[in-house]
């Protein structure tokens, strides 16, 4: 079975990118979300989690950058900006907003393909010798080590690209504590107390996924002063 699309937002004020957008990123492989504003995507985002989300700077309203930093605060989700602006300062302010990259306008629809895929395909290297299991076992659930799935029965749970990223941390060491710090660096993060409160998040809603109390984690723990652990049977 196939691994489910990468789910995309698309925020952008312009009607007419925002249609061209979509259709050319659906006939691409993805599914794809479309906001009209910030307002528009803040309401989307509080019901849905995405793999990656395209969102233009200049926005009437709240702008880009703004909204960049708020998603931030709860969220480590991929963020690829769009703007009119190439200068070399408004992209320093676009990455130091929380940014993974940043895309001036006009652009070729084949670059920011490239780069959404670029950014969908970083995800930490993880080496299992040769006598690690293969498939970990989390009461109902199984985690795939080698196929990054993680499956319910019969049916695969659909992971968004952070939790793909944490399952494949946790998974390399289980039964290890992995502490908040560095798992905002395995992920390719920048350091800072804002990014290890989007950590937690990214746990709480990965618990929804794996546990059958989230709110009394039996598998996803977490070890006071040292973190999170993974675990397994």
């Amino acid at each position: 079975m196939s691994e489910p699309a990468p789910h995309l937002l698309i925020v952008d004020d312009d009607e007419r990118i925002r249609g061209l957008l979509k259709k050319f990123l659906m006939r691409n492989g993805f599914l794809v979300t479309a906001a009209r504003d910030a307002a528009h995507a803040r309401r989307i985002l509080s019901g849905l989690d995405f793999d990656l989300i395209v969102l233009d700077v200049m926005m009437p309203g709240e702008d880009g950058m703004t909204l960049t930093r708020a998603i931030r605060e709860t969220s480590m989700t991929p963020i690829m900006l769009l703007t009119a602006k190439g200068e070399t300062e408004d992209r320093i302010r676009g990455l130091e907003a929380g940014a993974d990259d940043y895309l001036a306008k006009p652009f070729e629809p084949k670059e920011l393909l490239l780069r959404i895929n670029a950014i969908l395909r970083r995800m930490p290297d993880v080496t299992e010798a040769d006598t690690a299991p293969k498939v970990l076992h989390l009461g109902p659930v199984r985690y795939d080590i080698e196929r990054g799935e993680m499956w319910r029965g019969e049916d695969l749970v659909r992971l968004t690209a952070t939790e793909s990223q944490l399952m494949k941390i946790f998974s390399a060491k289980p039964g290890e504590a992995i502490s908040r710090a560095k798992l905002v660096e395995d992920l390719g993060r920048d350091r800072g107390q804002a990014q290890e409160r989007a950590v937690d998040v990214q746990i709480t809603r990965l618990r929804r996924k794996l546990e059958e109390d989230p709110k009394q984690p039996r598998y996803l723990q977490t070890v006071r002063g040292a973190g999170y652990m993974l675990a397994p049977d």
